[in-house]
């Protein structure tokens, strides 16, 4: 009897987390394996109906306001994949623990640490669960260097450490930074013209 498993697939801002993601769906469905995948509804940059990498690769997923609304789709399925788990809440355990005990293959990816470098929560479960983890890296756009930190920044300048912790947006607002070069200053120090350009965040979104 096949046994379920939890692939966890993590790291910085542009460090090719859904590219790998959408690599290992597409051996999966060369196996003619039948898949799920499933998004969060509260990550609106790209598609609803879709995940997106950064080299443009695409993928059909379903956005879930609840984890559980995945319990509609996943009947006879050999593979369920979730993408930027760091979104869903606790919820999301029982339910991966419950589709791992059906002998499903589980493969998660997300996040593993905010823009303050402090870990998520969920996300640090899932690792702490997984039979796999693969940690991706990406370049630091500062020194060149492997980059592990996803740098939020406000009009050009490092967001402070007391910033909503969830923001949604793309490079505009973010950028992959080694150790060294990743910045979280205790408040906001502009000192540009652009200072009139400082966006206002409303939503809950990372």
């Amino acid at each position: 009897m096949n046994k379920g498993t939890l692939e966890v697939i993590v790291g910085c801002m542009s460090s090719g987390k859904s590219e790998e993601l959408i690599r290992r769906l597409k051996r999966a469905n060369i196996a003619d394996q039948t898949i799920a995948v499933f998004k969060p509804a509260m990550d609106i940059r790209n598609d609803q109906g879709r995940i997106a990498s950064r080299d443009g690769k695409l993928h059909d997923a379903v956005a879930l306001q609840s984890p559980s609304e995945a319990l509609a789709y996943i009947n006879g399925v050999h593979v369920v994949a979730f993408d930027e788990v760091q979104f869903f809440d606790s919820t999301l355990r029982p339910l991966i623990r419950d589709l791992v005990s059906r002998s499903i293959r589980v493969i998660a990816a997300g996040l593993d640490t905010d823009f303050r470098g402090e870990p998520f929560d969920q996300v640090a479960w899932l690792m702490a669960e997984a039979d796999s983890v693969t940690k991706l890296t990406a370049i630091c756009v500062r020194c060149g260097e492997p980059a592990i930190r996803t740098q939020r920044l406000i009009a050009g300048d490092p967001a402070p450490y007391d910033s909503p912790r969830i923001v949604v947006g793309g490079d505009e607002l973010y950028e992959a930074r080694c150790r060294t070069c990743h910045e979280v200053p205790a408040t906001l120090n502009i000192n540009r013209s652009e200072h009139s350009q400082i966006p206002t965040f409303t939503g809950d979104y990372y």
